[in-house]
């Protein structure tokens, strides 16, 4: 993947340049009228973004990593942005609070639904390694922003998918599904959605939770996020 990855250190701007050398001709304007969301996207497939990023986490050490995820997000780059968050997904990152601080600090800035989810995937490793991170989670839940509260939901789908979740899980667990019971009569469509994900998700490895919050709250959902909810119930 080139040599921006082999020193001690890869500048922005380096690896903003070698992300922009894997660029397809007409990509980019395929992607922007799918995305509909109005920045610079540069036509590069994800399968390279996974490559780039992989072999920057192995190059680097955290802090360069979290500075490089920084300057990459700063760029407003699609694929840079989709980069950083790649460059900071890793089940284990120590020290990792300034990982999680820097992905915190993206969730104002979401505004389109994949570089939301890149991140919240970084963001869902950072807050399974310290769980009482939830807590500044849920202030989230009470933001005017649209993709703040729902990315509230998505960092926490891991407590969706546990099979063998502790008593604190089930803790965990409960609250968000509080929060998406708060969530019913929010009739955005992202919102709407985001529940239904978790709430089906959910029901692979907790039927008798799922149903008893379709029981609940069903009814207040959109009928495409009920489907979506109840598909394997």
């Amino acid at each position: 993947m080139g040599d921006a990855g082999k020193g001690p250190r890869v500048t922005p701007k380096a690896a903003l340049d070698e992300i922009a050398s894997h660029a397809e001709p007409g990509r980019a304007e395929e992607m922007r009228a799918y995305h509909k969301v109005a920045r610079r996207y540069l036509g590069v497939p994800n399968p390279v973004l996974n490559d780039l990023a992989r072999d920057w986490r192995q190059a680097l050490p955290v802090d360069a990593r979290v500075e490089l995820a920084r300057g990459l997000w700063e760029s407003d780059v699609f694929e840079a942005r989709l980069a950083a968050a790649k460059l900071l997904t890793q089940a284990r990152i120590r020290p990792d609070d300034g990982v999680w601080a820097l992905i915190a600090s993206w969730v104002p800035e979401f505004d389109s639904w994949a570089i939301a989810d890149h991140a919240c995937l970084a963001g869902q490793r950072r807050l399974v390694a310290d769980p009482a991170r939830i807590e500044q989670v849920a202030g989230w839940t009470e933001s005017p922003h649209l993709w703040t509260r729902r990315a509230a939901l998505v960092i926490t789908l891991p407590w969706a998918k546990m099979n063998f979740p502790s008593e604190a899980d089930l803790a965990i667990r409960d609250r968000v599904l509080g929060w998406a019971a708060g969530y019913v009569p929010d009739r955005e469509w992202f919102i709407q959605k985001a529940v239904g994900w978790w709430i089906r998700d959910l029901s692979k490895h907790d039927a008798a939770r799922a149903r008893a919050f379709l029981d609940s709250h069903g009814a207040g959902l959109k009928p495409f996020a009920l489907r979506e909810a109840s598909k394997y119930l």
